[in-house]
């Protein structure tokens, strides 16, 4: 979540009343995430989130997005809807922009996760792949090896203005990530983006995910591995063991990893750290002054990325043997 576009209070007056949501009393923007413009929206009915999609959302992937929260939420599973408008649709526009009310999920995000906590988290990702196994539209991962080829090329001139020598290591990764990635493993639906921030807990019970506008088809294990990067390390950058222990069970006791998948954990990993080193390194070289936007630090996932390339099998994260 992000401010990109600002709006103004006539102009999102105008397009509330395209709903039946009540009056508007107050909105604010939300300043975390990157990808889209997001607003707080409170009004005589209900608290609600506005969503204003930027440019690097594709307008014709929001009936994916949005259809997949309106399954996935028919299936039992905890997550934000979109709303309808009068005349049916659930997009309008905004400020030059595709917008969407979305409703407000109650809970918070945990700054400071505990191993049950990863446990839930690991639960709640494989009854989410299962739900979306009979969902009809697919969208092909943009920012898979060949996304991350892309961004590198956008990149790599300017990387070691971060740090010396980058662009030598990451281009020699994002090599072996390319003859070695897996192709042959379950896919489906994956959220892509379940990090901390888009999980929420009422005191120690998961309450519900949020921020589906990277879901897409792909691996089922690399969005495990997405997990284990954003869930099981600790602010000093080292990797908890308990914590990756505790969330790959909770997968397990709902889908079980087949022995490919075990043995691709690594790889996938190591390319689950360098994605999102990339898209990190390409927002901080590239993001505008005055963005309301938190910038993330792309040398956290480059530790993490260098961590992975020494794991030989998936047991090192905490993987137990099968009974």
């Amino acid at each position: 979540m992000a401010v990109y576009t600002d709006i103004t209070e006539n102009d999102l007056r105008n397009f509330l009343s395209e709903y039946d949501v009540g009056e508007l009393t107050s909105y604010k923007g939300i300043a975390e995430g990157v990808e889209n413009s997001n607003f707080l929206l409170h009004t005589t009915k209900d608290p609600l989130i506005l969503t204003l999609y930027e440019k690097r959302v594709d307008a014709g992937d929001l009936p994916f997005f949005l259809g997949l929260m309106e399954h996935l939420a028919q299936k039992g599973l905890n997550c934000p809807l979109p709303l309808p408008r009068h005349d049916g649709k659930i997009c309008g526009e905004l400020s030059g922009r595709p917008a969407a009310l979305i409703s407000f999920l109650e809970g918070m995000w945990l700054r400071k996760p505990e191993a049950q906590h990863c446990h839930a988290v690991g639960v709640a990702l494989a009854q989410m792949h299962l739900a979306a196994r009979d969902f009809s539209i697919t969208r092909r991962n943009a920012l898979s090896v060949d996304g991350w080829q892309e961004l590198w090329a956008k990149a790599a001139p300017r990387a070691d203005e971060v740090l010396p020598g980058l662009q030598q290591e990451i281009g020699a990764e994002l090599d072996y990530l390319v003859s070695h990635w897996p192709q042959d493993l379950p896919q489906g639906v994956i959220h892509a983006d379940l990090f901390q921030d888009n999980v929420f807990f009422l005191s120690d019970r998961l309450s519900g995910l949020i921020d589906f506008y990277f879901a897409c088809n792909d691996l089922l294990a690399y969005d495990v591995s997405i997990c284990l990067n954003a869930w099981c390390f600790q602010p000093d950058g080292a990797y908890n063991f308990a914590k990756g222990s505790a969330l790959l069970a909770g997968y397990q006791s709902v889908r079980p990893l087949n022995a490919d998948e075990i043995a691709a954990l690594p790889v996938l990993c190591r390319g689950s750290a360098l994605r999102f080193f990339l898209t990190r390194l390409y927002d901080w070289l590239t993001t505008p002054e005055g963005a309301l936007v938190v910038k993330k630090d792309p040398i956290e996932y480059l530790r993490k990325s260098r961590f992975h390339r020494a794991i030989e099998a998936a047991s090192e994260y905490g993987l137990e043997p099968a009974a």
